[in-house]
């Protein structure tokens, strides 16, 4: 068994999910948001830090999956959403674990089926993967970026550590 973190950066709103994947076998271990603090871009990624490396230190993962920024036509506000994307990736990292990378529509993809999937279609069928819960609507498709690929490029391998690398 391998536990995955799946990171959703925002610089407001840091999305995670934990699951333990064994096989083919997926389960659902924790969720949530962390939401930035501060006046400041630094306190905010700094807000951000903390609170990540405490749900790292709390659910101790073997690896870690961050989904990739798209560029929008607001430059300024791309560029504060890599900041706290680089904060999604160094956290991890420090504990010593994987990132691996994945392009939104890769994960929607590997959800649905298709990579163009709505939140509603991704939040549908990430409820029917894991074991019946309450899923806080928000929560399921902000947990996606790792879980979902996690699921499909684990499956069978779960102790090889070395196909936990970025593609």
């Amino acid at each position: 068994m391998i536990r995955v973190i799946g990171i959703d950066p925002g610089l407001r709103n840091l999305g995670w999910g934990v699951i333990d994947v064994s096989g083919s076998r997926i389960a659902h271990v924790a969720n949530g948001i962390c939401h930035s603090e501060g006046d400041d871009l630094g306190a905010r990624l700094l807000s951000l830090h903390g609170q990540l490396t405490r749900v790292l230190t709390m659910w101790q993962p073997q690896a870690a999956a961050v989904e990739q920024t798209f560029v929008n036509k607001d430059g300024a506000g791309t560029l504060k959403l890599g900041q706290a994307r680089g904060i999604a990736m160094l956290v991890p990292a420090q504990f010593g674990l994987t990132v691996g990378e994945y392009a939104p529509n890769k994960v929607k993809k590997t959800v649905v089926g298709v990579g163009h999937a709505d939140k509603g279609q991704v939040a549908h069928m990430v409820k029917m993967q894991m074991p019946p819960m309450r899923w806080p609507s928000r929560s399921v498709t902000r947990i996606t970026a790792g879980p979902a690929p996690s699921r499909r490029r684990w499956r069978g391998r779960a102790h090889d550590r070395q196909t936990l690398g970025p593609h």
